[in-house]
Order: structure tokens, then C-alpha cells, then sequence
């Protein structure tokens, strides 16, 4: 019976995004009346949200964002995100999840992060992945067995870090047709994007990859090396040309703030024909990390309301990894939203945080998250009331060490492994010197849970 209703929902959406590709600002509403029906009754606050920005504000920035992926974006591709993204991630995946968490009291994520490679053809200022080299590498059938493993979760969203996941094209794509049922993202310094790529890309319809640029010529080659942000910049000429889908990702650190924050940037950004931009906290991490480059607590306060404002404003979706966490209730790791496999198999519980009790070449996904380590993030999650410092390790670094050393997890770092300790270390005066700021702009947002 479920699968004869997933079946009735998709043949839905299909009839729905057919009257969209006809007249998208006529029947945008009849789109967001197939979620309604389709929903159960879930999600009711972000269908709402979306009512409100996309129907009752015609002129909203989000209208006009809404209407640049319906008319822009490719039809077999825009048809492929709405049933694998918003359907099956969404709806039908969600439904799965939270009843195995509350089958076996553990997290289950939304979506999987994992490195295909540890190979990148750059070595870019401050990046951890630049130390591993190129000799590890998740086989095809690694990745298959975690999507199917992923599946059974009700999983399915796929995000592909490293590394630099692209130097695995042919592995990604046949991966992409053997689960078409699936989303899958990269991040991307975007060099190896070439029009037969893209044309893959186009065929197979369920591929987005993110590229990273650091602000506008000199401040990404500053940072990746000479010659990239042009590379970079014809990639997404290329995906433009084909109507493909792509974001921008970019890591915010003391030194490139205001290049990848000012309006220039933000405008050139809908320019280059990119749908969202993802930013990131730059993170202390491997034997690498230059701490100078993490903020100061006026820089990270003046980001938390730039994007906010260009949240409203812009038509582009600009997500904050960090100062986001004020929505999504605090630390989204550790299996709760998503975890990380590095290409060596290891199951750490953030991207950021390279420490891990199990691996999937010993244990299945679901003992994974059921591990004394993804446990312990469950059982403390929120690390903090204050979702202004959500994470375990840049604004609570004594949380990491407990849990670290509670459940016996080892360093996953695979040149230089480094105790919590050590990582920590790095983040405590961070951490105390964001604290007042946090707490003023708390207070500010939500004064009644601050009594």
C-alpha cells in the first residue's frame, strides 16, 4: 500500500509540474497546492512560509527567485528535483525517518555526506582535505551500499565532499542513474566541469554541484591558486548554457568577509545564474589550520545580519551553516540532519569534526548511528540553549572533549590525527569571545526563551 501511494504522489507532481512548465506564474499556486495535498499535514509551517512569500507578496525577492528556477531551469531536471528533492527527501523520506527515531531512540539523518576521494587537484589556504593526497578513495560499491543502506532509512539526499568529488565523473554519474530516485549535491571547486559533463548532468537530471569561490578573481585565487576563479566562472557558463541547476559555496573567514558578503558579490552571484549560496565558518581544523583565519565576534555579527538582510532582498537562497543554527534548533551533526564519511570509510559525526567510533567497512549504517559516539551526540543535542552557538566544537569546545573522551572515539584525521584536545584548544578563546555577542543577539531574537 505505501508504495501504490508514492506512486499516485509522483504521477500527482508529474500532472502538476505540467501545467508549471505551461504558464509558471499562473499555476505556481496549483504546485504548492500538490504539496498541500501530498504533505499529510506536515511541514505546515514552511508551507505556510511559502504561501506567503510566493503567492500573498507577488513582488517578494522569493517570488522572483521561484520564478527564475521555473523558467530557467531545464524542465526534465526541474520535474527530477521536484519528485526526488521535495517528495521523496522531503515528504516521503521525512515520514521514514522520524519513525525509525523513535524506533530505536537514535539519530537518522537527512541527508549523507561523503568524500568519494580524498584526490584534489588544488591546495587551497587553510583546507584539511589538501593534506590527505590522493590515496583513498570510497569504491563504487562503498557508495551504492551507503545509498542503499540510506534508503532503507528513509534517506534521500546525498552530498559529495572530499577531496574534490569530480575527479570520480564517471563513478558520480553512474551512480546518479542507478539511483534516480535520488538528489545528490557536490561541492565543487568547479575546474573539472566540461560541457560532456554537463551534458551527463542533463541526462541523468538529479545532479547539482556547488562551486566554491572565495569572492570575486583575487580573493579565490588568493586563496586556490592562479587561474581557478576563471575555471571556475566558465563552469558555470557551461551550466547556465544547458539550464542546469548550481549554487555557489563559500567559506567566510577574517580575511575574505567583506569580498564574499558585499552586495557586488551577491548581484554577480544571480549573474552567473546560481540558485543558492551556501556559507561556511571557516574551522580550525587538521595540522594546517591557521586560527587567524576564524573571525572576530564583530565580523561574525555583521555576517549574521548581511545574509538576513540579503535573505530578503535577493533572489537567491543564501544558507548560513553556522548562524543558521537558529533555525534548525542547534547542532544539525552527529546523524540528527546528516553525518560525514570520509574516503576511508570512517562515520564521523560533521564535517568538521574528524573523530569517529565506527567505520562502514566494520559496521552498517544504522549501527553507526547507534554507536556510543552518534549516541552521545543524540542524547546531548542541543549542546546549547542558545542556537547563536550550536556547534560542539567552535563555540563549546569542552562538549567535544568529554564526548571524545567518553566514547573512546579516535582521530579520523588521516595524515596528521590529533586529539580533541588539541582541536579544542584552537577554539576556546573563539568561543568565549563569541559568547557575549551571541547572547546580546539571542536575547534580541528571542526574548521570551532568554528569561
Amino acid at each position: 500500500m505505501p508504495e501504490i501511494k508514492e506512486r499516485l504522489q509522483k504521477a500527482g507532481i508529474n500532472i502538476i509540474m505540467s501545467y508549471i512548465e505551461k504558464d509558471p506564474e499562473k499555476n505556481l499556486e496549483k504546485l504548492l497546492d500538490g504539496f498541500d495535498l501530498f504533505s499529510n499535514g506536515s511541514f505546515a509551517v514552511q508551507r505556510k512560509y511559502f504561501r506567503k512569500f510566493l503567492i500573498d507578496n507577488p513582488d517578494s525577492n522569493w517570488r522572483k527567485l521561484a520564478m527564475r528556477v521555473l523558467k530557467e531551469m531545464h524542465p526534465r531536471v526541474l520535474n527530477k528535483l521536484v519528485a526526488n528533492f521535495f517528495l521523496n527527501a522531503n515528504m516521503i523520506g521525512w515520514k521514514k525517518q522520524e519513525e525509525l527515531r523513535n524506533k530505536y531512540n537514535c539519530n537518522i539523518p537527512w541527508a549523507i555526506l561523503l568524500d568519494p576521494t580524498s584526490a584534489c587537484n588544488l591546495h587551497c589556504t587553510g583546507c584539511w582535505a589538501a593534506e590527505y593526497g590522493n590515496r583513498l578513495n570510497l569504491s563504487y560499491e562503498d557508495i551504492d551500499s551507503i545509498i542503499r543502506q540510506g534508503k532503507e532509512l528513509g534517506v534521500y539526499f546525498y552530498i559529495y565532499t572530499g577531496g574534490e568529488p569530480l575527479v570520480r565523473k564517471k563513478d558520480i554519474i553512474r551512480l546518479c542513474e542507478e539511483h534516480d530516485d535520488c538528489i545528490f549535491l557536490s561541492f565543487t571547486n568547479g575546474t573539472l566541469i566540461d560541457e560532456a559533463f554537463a551534458n551527463a548532468m542533463l541526462r541523468v537530471g538529479n545532479f547539482i554541484p556547488a562551486i566554491s569561490v572565495e569572492g570575486f578573481e583575487e580573493a579565490t585565487d588568493g586563496r586556490r591558486g592562479a587561474g581557478t576563479f576563471e575555471k571556475a566562472t566558465g563552469a558555470m557558463e557551461i551550466l547556465r548554457s544547458k539550464r542546469l541547476p548550481f549554487g555557489i559555496s563559500a567559506c567566510y573567514t577574517s580575511q575574505n568577509l567583506e569580498s564574499i558578503t558585499s552586495e557586488a558579490f551577491y548581484d554577480q552571484t544571480v549573474a552567473w545564474g546560481a540558485y543558492f549560496i551556501w556559507y561556511f565558518h571557516y574551522m580550525p581544523v587538521g595540522k594546517d589550520a591557521v586560527p587567524e583565519l576564524m573571525l572576530t565576534p564583530e565580523q561574525r555579527e555583521y555576517i549574521y545580519h548581511k545574509i538576513r538582510e540579503y535573505r530578503q532582498t535577493k533572489p537567491i537562497f543564501g544558507m548560513d551553516f553556522q548562524n543558521d543554527g537558529e533555525f534548525t534548533k542547534g547542532c544539525i551533526a552527529g546523524g540528527r540532519r546528516y553525518l560525514h564519511i570520509n574516503a576511508n570509510g570512517d562515520v564521523d559525526p560533521c564535517v568538521f569534526i574528524h573523530f569517529s567510533d565506527s567505520n562502514i567497512h566494520e559496521k552498517t549504517l544504522l549501527e553507526s548511528l547507534r554507536s556510543p559516539l552518534f549516541q552521545a551526540y543524540h542524547d546531548n543535542q542541543p549542546f546549547n540553549d542558545n542556537h547563536l552557538r550550536p556547534c560542539p566544537m567552535l563555540e563549546n569546545p569542552e562538549i567535544l572533549e568529554r564526548i571524545v573522551k567518553q566514547t573512546n572515539a579516535k582521530s579520523t584525521d588521516l595524515e596528521a590525527p590529533e586529539s580533541a584536545e588539541a582541536l579544542c584548544g584552537r577554539c576556546k578563546a573563539y568561543a568565549a569571545n563569541w559568547k557575549p555577542t551571541a547572547e546580546k543577539l539571542w536575547t534580541a531574537s528571542h526574548p521570551a526563551k532568554s528569561k
